[in-house]
């Protein structure tokens, strides 16, 4: 048994973006039709193997394992209607926020949520102005599978930068 102290949890490398030097690629939402895969195959062996032995008097054999064959087979049917391609990634949609907000964009930040049931990736947009401080700020939300501008709200920067201005 392993104790509580020599476990460690780690990212796997794809997912770990500490060490990785150069521009990040964001994991593409499509990797979740592998999983649906694997739990259709599953849940359709479990189905088999109930329809085949329910005649056996087993305690293995009963309505329970049809009723987690179906299961497995109704998540893995979620997680392929899920899997959507990411065709957009967080540059493409800065680029498309950008021409949304009307201003010319100092600092953003992108940050991928997911929308809907059908958990549609969505890349949320932070954007300011390139004045220092900036004057204006803007949220945009891009859809990551057509790029389509969802939403853009814009306003003045209301954050109050007085304090951390140089004194004359």
């Amino acid at each position: 048994m392993v104790d509580d102290d020599e476990y460690v949890d780690e990212l796997p490398d794809d997912l770990n973006a500490a060490d990785f030097v150069g521009p990040y690629l964001f994991p593409n939402n499509s990797k979740r039709r592998i999983p649906g895969v694997l739990y259709l195959v599953i849940g359709g062996v479990l189905l088999v193997l109930w329809f085949l032995g329910r005649a056996d008097t087993s305690p293995l054999m009963n309505g329970g394992l049809a009723l987690g064959a179906l299961g497995l087979i109704a998540v893995g049917l979620y997680h392929i209607q899920g899997g959507w391609n990411l065709a957009v990634d967080e540059q493409d949609a800065l680029v498309e926020a950008t021409k949304a907000v009307g201003f010319p964009v100092g600092h953003a930040s992108a940050q991928m949520a997911w929308r809907g049931l059908r958990s549609r990736p969505t890349w949320r947009i932070l954007l300011y102005s390139n004045e220092s401080p900036p004057k204006s700020r803007g949220f945009a939300m891009v859809d990551g599978v057509d790029g389509e501008v969802i939403t853009i709200l814009v306003e003045d920067n209301p954050e109050d930068w007085a304090a951390l201005e140089p004194a004359d």
